[in-house]
């Protein structure tokens, strides 16, 4: 669900950056293994012309020529709002149907920013306190081994650096994709493990931390973590084309690419209908990539959260291991552009889909997907068609 993100991993997470910056895009699933890039607080010092379409083109062409992933999507979006969609490959590997111009994919750790938002959204209208621990809304759930909800705040875990365990287990999830999981069914599962660094001592992106952060929500305002979700962002910054699973739905709703993953035996399947219960919180939202654009945008514009709260949004702790520059904020990756300055964003992946992309400062926006969870070779090369599409 991650996408070290950037990365969001997601949520997460540019062969202009420096390698280790890239490695850190690719996580964690979410498993979104998160990850990914996003948008900056410090506009690039070229001027900006729209990437040509041949260039952008070319990547994805590469992507599936040499990197062998079986799609791949973009939009990329202008400082002026100009937006241009393309598309490589085949939408369905069984029939060599066409992609889908901008078609859905499963956004992964893409939602850890989208629950984030809706958390400091409820910080700014005084319920939920960003310093205080998660026993003021959980009391007694969040125990362990090391583990201690009186010890854990709720800045800590929007920003991974509670020291909780991840829950994920995607091969247990691969075994049995349109299986359906409770929320705190995951919980038991990161509870079981051993704390992995004291709160506020360290990072490490954890799914876990955006699992909590949902079930606060839903305590705070009474409401499923869906409906508030979809209120709060999705039909605020009206995103047409995005949504978040209700229990059961293991289908992508509109045109989209089908997408693949290796099973436990390392045999290319089809996981395009999963039920993404167990990303919930941390990684369920199907979107597209310019309904990303826009999400992202309209975050760095103010549109979603007062100036204060954004700030904390994009108050970064370094991610040292991800390379010079990577921070993680609140729900968000900071990772530096080729071209000078940062883009802010996440990334995701889920089984079948790796998303990655970023929003600059002047409101230049791109993001890309490919149809499988890509190796790091192919990671690396999506990472540097989103750097030379924002430094382009």
């Amino acid at each position: 669900m991650r996408e070290h993100a950037s990365p969001s991993r997601t949520p997460s997470r540019t062969p202009s950056r420096r390698p280790s910056a890239r490695r850190h895009l690719t996580a964690v699933v979410t498993t979104l293994a998160a990850a990914g890039l996003a948008a900056g607080v410090i506009a690039p010092s070229t001027a900006f012309a729209a990437p040509r379409p041949d260039r952008v083109q070319s990547s994805l062409d590469a992507l599936v020529a040499k990197d062998g992933v079986p799609a791949a999507l973009a939009t990329v979006t202008t400082r002026d709002g100009r937006t241009r969609t393309y598309t490589a490959g085949v939408g369905d590997l069984a029939t060599g149907t066409r992609v889908p111009k901008d078609g859905q994919i499963r956004a992964g750790s893409n939602t850890k920013p989208f629950t984030a938002v809706v958390v400091l959204q409820l910080v700014a209208e005084g319920k939920v306190g960003l310093d205080s621990p998660v026993e003021t809304y959980l009391p007694g759930l969040v125990r362990g081994d090391g583990i201690d909800g009186r010890t854990i705040t709720v800045r800590q875990l929007l920003q991974h650096t509670s020291g909780l365990p991840d829950y994920v287990d995607q091969a247990a999830y691969l075994s049995d994709p349109k299986r359906y999981y409770e929320p705190r069914e995951l919980l038991d599962g990161a509870l079981a493990k051993k704390a992995l660094f004291a709160p506020g001592t360290s990072w490490t992106y954890s799914n876990t931390n955006y699992l909590l952060a949902g079930l606060i929500v839903q305590k705070v305002t009474g409401r499923p973590l869906a409906e508030e979700t979809t209120r709060r962002v999705i039909d605020r910054v009206g995103l047409r084309h995005t949504y978040f699973p209700a229990p059961g739905d293991t289908t992508i709703h509109e045109a989209h690419p089908h997408g693949y993953a290796p099973d436990a035996g390392g045999t290319v399947r089809e996981y395009t209908e999963l039920d993404p219960s167990w990303g919930w919180a941390a990684g369920a939202i199907v979107s597209t990539n310019t309904d990303l654009n826009t999400f992202f945008t309209a975050l760095l514009d103010g549109r979603l959260l007062p100036a204060a709260q954004l700030a904390q949004m994009r108050t970064t702790v370094p991610v040292d291991a991800l390379g010079p520059g990577v921070g993680y904020g609140l729900g968000l990756f900071k990772t530096p552009l080729s071209c000078g300055g940062v883009a802010w964003g996440h990334g995701g992946t889920i089984p079948g889909y790796a998303t990655l992309g970023g929003v600059t400062e002047d409101g230049r926006a791109v993001n890309i997907a490919v149809t499988t969870i890509p190796g790091d070779q192919a990671r690396q090369h999506q990472e540097a068609a989103v750097d030379a599409a924002l430094c382009s």
